[in-house]
């Protein structure tokens, strides 16, 4: 029986194999003509879509005590946030924004403090842009105070700074402020508010 299958598988094989005389790899086989491709004009057909001229306003937030109040806490959280992880330059602007509005509103205490904490972070950073821009701000409030001797020692410190670095712009904001402080310096002293004075009506603030 192995012999019998031995042979029919030979001979299968050998039927097979046996056409091998027939392949011409040298044989040229017929091409045919290339399909050609569908050209579908649909999109030109759509209409041309035309931009809208929408006139943008500026939205203007009222500084009621109350959006205050959120964005002091916003500012804060920020600044607690960047302090945790190590982001002392823009932790050094949080302090001064937080400044600012405390500044707009009176709250000479509260505006000296972050100030102040601002202040040292920028000189530890080597942010002299910002330091001078502290120090503007400090005298500012200083002058609030009436305490015009610091507040000039503040501006002649941050012209020397911006003096030394070449800064001529920096070097003309600190000049107008001082001749502003030397014109006004009898009417510069405003009211004092404090935090626990916040929710009162707000004078006019120091420019």
């Amino acid at each position: 029986m192995r012999f019998i299958l031995l042979i029919i598988f030979c001979s299968i094989s050998l039927s097979v194999s046996a056409q091998w005389y027939k392949y011409n790899p040298f044989k040229k086989h017929e091409r045919y003509a290339q399909i050609a491709l569908l050209k579908d004009h649909s999109m030109k057909r759509l209409p041309v879509a035309g931009l809208a001229k929408v006139k943008i306003t500026n939205a203007r937030i009222e500084r009621t005590p109350y959006s205050l109040l959120l964005m002091e806490a916003s500012v804060i959280k920020t600044a607690q946030h960047n302090m945790r992880f190590r982001v002392y330059n823009t932790a050094s602007y949080n302090f001064s924004d937080l400044a600012q509005m405390y500044l707009k509103q009176n709250r000479l205490s509260e505006a000296k403090w972050y100030l102040l904490q601002s202040l040292l972070i920028s000189r530890q950073q080597n942010d002299n842009r910002h330091t001078i821009t502290n120090l503007i701000n400090l005298a500012a409030v200083k002058t609030g105070y009436g305490d015009y001797a610091q507040a000039k020692q503040d501006l002649v410190e941050a012209r020397t700074l911006a003096s030394s670095l070449g800064l001529t712009m920096d070097v003309a904001a600190v000049d107008k402020q001082m001749h502003y402080l030397q014109d006004n310096k009898n009417t510069l002293k405003t009211e004092i508010r404090y935090a626990e004075t916040a929710d009162a009506d707000p004078k006019t603030a120091i420019k």
